[in-house]
């Protein structure tokens, strides 16, 4: 289905960013920019205002669940239209309420200008569709994967919508232990080496998973510091950095970088920690570890320099992005704040970066939005007054307990 622009978002907010860690090779961005921004030279970000266009057959977009940039630039959507009010929707209830608007189908992809190209997902034969989508990930074959929040299964298709593979069986969850099953599966990351699919499998189990891409045969599995994950274990609040929960809470971000690390986000826990591909924990970092709510470790982004030396971490309870430094996960900047002026957060969700260093955001809750970050230039992270609000040394293994 196509697409046609205007999407609006009115203030011009000026902000800076960072980037850290291995660039979550997500999946395609393998055409690193002139200019990209480093652990040395951090990113200067403005919002675009024009940016997306308005959605085509009176669509409207409920909570975003997942963004990603493909190898050509081109950004995927999946959203959950069951979010969406009647009120919202009221052409769309029986009888109808009012002209305007449409759920816009789960799965978009949109153009760089914002133009949708095709849009597809919902019901079909020989598969069960999710009641809450989550996540969206285009592989090194171009398949596209994508999960559920508050379900157990993910799904494979082809990039115009054919199923290809489901892993997980539909209303059934056995724990963090089992191979088969999964337990809310979050955000994904498929190896191109080895064709594995990583699975930060983590609203209801608390572990990450790894499956063969193409035959959905299970590998390994892990859970917080590589360990046995355990679903008996409360998780405590609020987090003491001094003695940590050995358990995840929501693991909910996950990324792989082109040297073979594995990075996660434990959202209620307020850290992210790193591993290798076989699951042998390396390092862990608490941001803002006090927070409460939902907590500050939504979702993950690499960036776009060849050492993919920052890391993005989506902040959906600050509502701001951490920018940290992918190597020691030092936090060297951040940006943003609660609004819904252009350039702040409701519910900041996702995140993903395009080769020419543009970085979409989504959010869900009462935000609901798309929004476009420009790359106005660098400046040198000696600059910015250290340390950052919110940073702390990060735990490496050997200190773990």
């Amino acid at each position: 289905m196509r697409q046609v622009p205007k999407y609006a978002a009115f203030a011009v907010c000026l902000f800076w960013g960072a980037v850290h860690a291995p660039l979550a090779a997500q999946g395609a961005l393998a055409r690193p920019a002139a200019g990209s921004p480093t652990a040395d030279n951090l990113p200067i970000y403005e919002v675009d205002p024009t940016w997306p266009p308005t959605l085509p057959n009176n669509w409207i977009l409920g909570d975003i669940r997942g963004v990603f940039v493909d190898d050509n630039d081109h950004l995927w959507v999946i959203h959950m239209p069951s979010s969406l009010t009647d009120q919202e929707i009221g052409a769309a209830v029986k009888p109808p309420i009012a002209d305007c608007c449409y759920p816009a189908p789960p799965v978009l992809e949109l153009d760089e200008s914002g133009k949708v190209l095709q849009a597809w997902g919902g019901p079909g034969q020989g598969y069960t569709w999710f009641d809450q989508e989550h996540g969206i990930y285009i592989d090194h074959k171009g398949f596209v994967w994508m999960g559920t929040s508050n379900g157990n299964h993910i799904m494979k298709f082809t990039r115009d919508g054919k199923h290809v593979l489901t892993i997980g069986e539909p209303g059934v969850i056995k724990g963090s232990n089992d191979h088969a099953h999964l337990g809310g599966p979050a955000n994904f990351y498929v190896e191109p080496k080895t064709n594995e699919i990583f699975v930060a499998d983590g609203y209801r189990n608390k572990r990450v998973i790894v499956f063969d891409a193409d035959t959905g045969e299970y590998k390994r599995h892990w859970g917080a510091y590589g360990k046995v994950p355990r679903d008996d274990e409360k998780y405590e609040y609020p987090v003491d950095v001094n003695n940590p929960p050995q358990q995840y809470s929501t693991l909910h971000g996950l990324v792989g970088t082109k040297d073979g690390e594995i990075i996660v986000s434990d959202r209620r826990g307020n850290r992210i920690q790193k591993f290798d591909q076989q699951g042998h924990f390396k390092m862990e970092k608490f941001v803002l570890p006090r927070t409460g709510g939902s907590g500050s470790g939504f979702s993950l982004q690499l960036s776009r320099d060849p050492g993919q030396t920052l890391l993005y971490l989506m902040d959906g309870t600050n509502m701001r992005v951490w920018i940290l430094r992918r190597s020691d996960l030092k936090i060297l900047d951040r940006f943003g704040k609660p609004g819904r002026n252009a350039g702040e957060f409701i519910r900041a969700h996702m995140i993903a970066i395009d080769s020419k260093n543009r970085m979409y955001t989504g959010e869900a809750g009462n935000g609901r939005r798309l929004q476009r970050f420009i790359l106005k230039g660098t400046r040198p992270a000696a600059s910015v007054p250290s340390p950052v609000p919110g940073d702390q040394p990060a735990t490496p293994a050997a200190a773990a307990q």
